[in-house]
């Protein structure tokens, strides 16, 4: 059990370069079996936490892990989605550009200020996760942007300007912060209670 949680990660990161060549090599032909690997990707993302949980390995170091490989999976699949539909991205730029640069924030900011890497897990951050799950489903499986689209930019916003509150408020670096409110109720002093939604 103790070992399930790094094979879930291992997991995940090994279909990173996966979905890169399937989509770089076979194209179109491969729409599907990338967003099977996707959804498979998520699966694993979810039960992690949860095993390590039970098991008692939720770690400062795992959680880490955790959210590197979140990191490398989910640009993967951002960078096949280009691959496979170039001009549709091209026609999103902007929104693209928004989200690299709010992510770039959150990690400056948090190595500015901790020397380390953001692993909040918090709760919007898993909110957006599930539209770009929805966005991504719709430019992979189905060739199109919308409102899925608008819709994960949107959240993607949202959520990256709480972790960089989040970051801003805490007295010093901890994983596996909820919310920039939970972070404000850390800085004043009052106990974090552990609150646990999806990983």
């Amino acid at each position: 059990m103790k070992t399930i949680p790094y094979l879930l990660i291992a997991a995940r990161f090994i279909l990173a370069p996966v979905i890169l060549l399937l989509a770089y090599f076979k194209g179109a032909e491969a729409r599907f079996l990338i967003l099977a690997f996707m959804y498979f990707g998520l699966f694993t993302d979810i039960f992690d936490g949860i095993i390590a949980r039970k098991a008692g390995v939720s770690s400062e170091k795992l959680r880490r892990l955790d959210s590197q490989t979140d990191l490398v999976f989910w640009l993967s699949l951002g960078f096949a989605a280009y691959l496979l539909n170039p001009g549709l991205i091209k026609s999103e730029w902007k929104g693209v550009v928004l989200i690299f640069v709010m992510e770039a924030l959150c990690y400056v900011i948090s190595w500015l200020k901790f020397g380390k890497e953001t692993c909040t897990h918090a709760w919007l951050s898993k909110l957006w996760g599930l539209s770009l799950l929805l966005a991504l489903t719709y430019v992979i499986g189905f060739q199109k942007t919308g409102w899925p689209f608008s819709l994960t930019v949107i959240l993607g916003f949202i959520s990256h300007v709480d972790v960089i509150l989040i970051i801003l408020l805490l007295p010093k670096w901890q994983y596996d912060v909820p919310s920039s409110y939970h972070a404000w109720k850390i800085r004043k002093g009052k106990k974090r209670k552990k609150t646990v939604l999806f990983n």
